[in-house]
């Protein structure tokens, strides 16, 4: 049995989903962000990060949600949430998933957390809207990459397509929200509708009316 340490809505969303779209014996242990125990000495025994998710495999942690996600989808190939090796389509698969985890993310957390990135509150409003600029601009391109493709990596919904969902998803605040993108809009509409999601989202109670 998997054991994922996790919190609601935060970055072990991602592999919840996996989780479930694999469906995996699990365990899911919640992590209190708002008692601070993922910096808890215990849990940092667990994950020396302080941060969430943690999956325990056996004798084997391992922190960091898209690894996560890789370990499970390479060790359970029969879910079909990586395209074939030595094929473009996994090419394509690896750009987008670097993408999402590289570029988008950091610049997520810019925007929710600019105190973080700076010595001095002042200037932490503008960091944030300059944030919530520069992901737009990623996600004009990501709408841009779904108006010829049902999922991001083609006609195969990946792995890819759980992250997007979730960093996607924690965007919904935004002045053009991700659901008001022509293309982007339609795929957070059916991302929702599918039932790995529907059944994670009700054990995480998380909202999908919004779409």
């Amino acid at each position: 049995m998997y054991q994922l340490f996790y919190y609601p809505r935060n970055a072990s969303w991602a592999p919840h989903l996996v989780l479930e779209h694999l469906q995996l014996e699990k365990e899911l242990l919640l992590v209190n962000r708002k008692t601070q125990q993922q910096k808890s000495a215990t849990y940092l025994e667990l994950n020396p990060t302080g941060r969430i998710p943690t999956l325990v495999d056996g004798e084997q942690v391992i922190f960091e949600s898209a690894a996560i996600c890789l370990h499970l989808c390479e060790k359970h190939p029969e879910g079909q949430l990586i395209p074939a090796p030595k094929t473009p389509q996994r090419a394509t698969f690896y750009q987008w998933l670097f993408y999402l985890t590289t570029t988008v993310q950091p610049e997520l957390m810019l925007y929710f957390y600019p105190e973080k990135y700076q010595l001095s509150l002042e200037n932490s409003k503008t960091m944030s809207q300059a944030a919530e600029q520069r992901v737009g601009d990623m996600f004009a391109l990501i709408d841009k990459q779904l108006a010829t493709n049902t999922y991001l990596a083609g006609e195969q919904l990946t792995l890819c397509d759980y992250y997007l969902f979730m960093l996607a998803h924690w965007a919904s605040g935004f002045n053009t929200a991700p659901k008001d993108y022509a293309h982007l809009g339609r795929f957070m509409r059916v991302m929702a509708q599918q039932k790995v999601v529907k059944r994670v989202c009700e054990i995480e109670q998380t909202d999908l009316s919004f779409y």
